[in-house]
């Protein structure tokens, strides 16, 4: 039996190699695209976050061995920084009125995302990115706000 015998379809990924500290096991992620809002595919393979796209040209195909892929489609997975992908969920998460700065949310919340579970695969992720973006307030927990500020790169 060859490789290929039991799929329905084959395609082809390419991304980029993680296998220097993990184990290679990727999970598919649907997210929130920062600009458009419309749902997009990323994977998430050994704590790097990837956007996965989908690029056809006509009349082609990819051999794969002895399989011949005749669609010629193929996704391609390029690295992305995960806080341009958060930065509108720590935004919308200050539930900034006016001249109200906003509050400070625990990170568990900001990153709960309604019809998008597979944030929470996001929490360490995110935990790093706040420090970049987000006025961080310690006390019996750890509380976090968006900051415009920090986001625009001003002092911190």
């Amino acid at each position: 039996m060859a490789w290929w015998e039991g799929f329905d379809e084959i395609r082809l990924l390419i991304a980029a190699d993680t296998a220097e500290t993990g184990n290679d096991v990727g999970q598919l992620l649907s997210l929130r695209h920062p600009k458009s809002g419309n749902s997009m595919c990323c994977l998430l393979v050994n704590g790097v976050l990837q956007e996965l796209n989908w690029f056809k040209q006509s009349y082609t195909s990819w051999f794969l061995g002895d399989y011949v892929a005749e669609d010629g489609g193929l996704y391609s997975a390029t690295p992305v920084d995960p806080v341009f992908i958060l930065l509108p969920i720590f935004e919308e998460a200050r539930m900034k009125k006016g001249d109200d700065p906003g509050k400070f949310r625990l990170v568990d919340e900001i990153i709960f995302v309604e019809g998008y579970p597979r944030y929470q695969k996001l929490l360490s992720i995110a935990e790093n990115c706040m420090q970049a973006v987000c006025e961080i307030k310690v006390g019996v927990s750890q509380g976090s706000q968006f900051s415009s500020r920090k986001a625009k790169g001003g002092s911190k």
